[in-house]
């Protein structure tokens, strides 16, 4: 059964960075986009535990959600410091919606992005949602989170692999993840 993703929507007054437009993102110079991204990483990566704090990053990942079903956006955002940030967010964030919705953005980004540089850490990103599925199996609102990042992943290596590009280290594929994937569609 494949679960519809509703529409995010994000509240501007409570994002703690400046709500840009897709088009304003576009044509910012190289040091303020890094200065964005930098506050972005921040935001991500603190630490605060309280319910305000998990608020405000569900918010700023749906306003993430909406920014990278641009093309533009989300080749600049995969291979910036964002996608190892992203990772650890769905490694270490005990929140399970904050959980989903990296999950989710992470998929958005291999869905619109069109270049894949050989830094990007794809390979840590599969593994790691492998084993989140593998962990959660029993929880079909979880496995429903990661499945659709960990399919957006692989598609992307694929399609790129297809296109002649050399496969890179970083873009390898554990047998895991395919195992975890056809019990999944076995099983459900």
């Amino acid at each position: 059964q494949i679960m519809k993703q509703v529409p995010v929507r994000f509240d501007p007054k409570t994002l703690h960075i400046p709500a840009y437009s897709v088009e304003k993102l576009s044509s910012m110079k190289d040091v303020d986009w890094n200065n964005f991204l930098k506050r972005v990483c921040s935001l991500l990566d603190s630490s605060e535990k309280n319910t305000g704090a998990a608020r405000s990053k569900l918010n700023l990942l749906y306003y993430l959600c909406t920014l990278v079903v641009h093309k533009e956006i989300a080749n600049r955002l995969i291979s910036s410091q964002l996608f190892p940030v992203l990772i650890q967010q769905l490694r270490a964030a005990t929140n399970w919606d904050i959980r989903a919705n990296v999950a989710r953005v992470i998929g958005l980004l291999a869905l619109h992005t069109s270049e894949l540089g050989e830094n990007v850490p794809v390979s840590e990103a599969i593994t790691l949602l492998t084993e989140l599925i593998r962990e959660n199996f029993r929880n079909s609102k979880l496995k429903q989170s990661f499945l659709p990042a960990l399919g957006e992943l692989l598609y992307l290596i694929a399609s790129k692999e297809e296109k002649g590009e050399r496969p890179r280290e970083c873009w390898a594929v554990p047998s895991a993840a395919y195992t975890v994937l056809m019990r999944c569609l076995r099983e459900g």
